[in-house]
């Protein structure tokens, strides 16, 4: 097992964790309803790509770290976990970018008027269904992990391992979840999006 990398204090940690989480989730919400009309100079879509390339990357992250320390490679785990919460951070920075500057995508919006016409609907098929399903889990998941990742990791980090073992078997399935099905909503939203 490795030593504590950081002090344990669980009524500082409790607040930091609860305060960041509580911006973020703030920001993501009112941010969500802003949308800048500025030239960028490219492809503002640009900033979603790049966020199913970093939820790819934390997925596969996420897979390897799962796997080091199943060969109780402590040291690697806790690197590749780091790393993940890294462009876990990069990616809420790009996923605020897009929203921004793009606002919203309906599913099935071919002429891009926000609303869906019969023919949309049809045209989009029962698959949109699935669509909605995946993106709601999505973004309800999303919203309640990040505390939790949080917790985790500072229970690693004062290597209160019994604890983070504990917090970690609920963390990292639901942690996974997330970042799978964010290319998944990539893809399947992609072939609406306005230029």
């Amino acid at each position: 097992m490795l030593p504590p990398t950081i002090a344990a204090n669980d009524k500082k940690a409790i607040r930091m964790i609860t305060g960041f989480s509580i911006i973020v989730f703030l920001a993501i919400s009112v941010l969500s309803r802003v949308k800048l009309d500025v030239n960028l100079g490219f492809d503002k879509h640009l900033f979603a790509t790049a966020n199913a390339i970093i939820n790819t990357l934390v997925s596969l992250l996420l897979l390897a770290a799962l796997c080091f320390v199943k060969a109780k490679n402590y040291s690697l785990h806790k690197k590749l976990m780091l790393a993940a919460m890294v462009l876990s951070v990069l990616f809420l920075v790009s996923y605020i970018c897009h929203h921004l500057f793009t606002g919203d995508t309906k599913y099935g919006d071919l002429d891009h008027n926000g609303t869906l016409d019969e023919a949309e609907k049809t045209a989009a098929g029962s698959i949109r269904y699935f669509y909605y399903f995946i993106i709601s889990t999505h973004i309800l998941l999303a919203g309640i992990v990040m505390p939790f990742v949080l917790f985790t990791a500072y229970r690693g980090l004062t290597a209160e391992f019994g604890k983070h073992k504990k917090i970690a078997r609920i963390t990292w399935p639901i942690w996974l979840y997330v970042a799978v099905t964010g290319p998944v909503v990539y893809w399947m939203i992609k072939p609406y999006y306005s230029n």
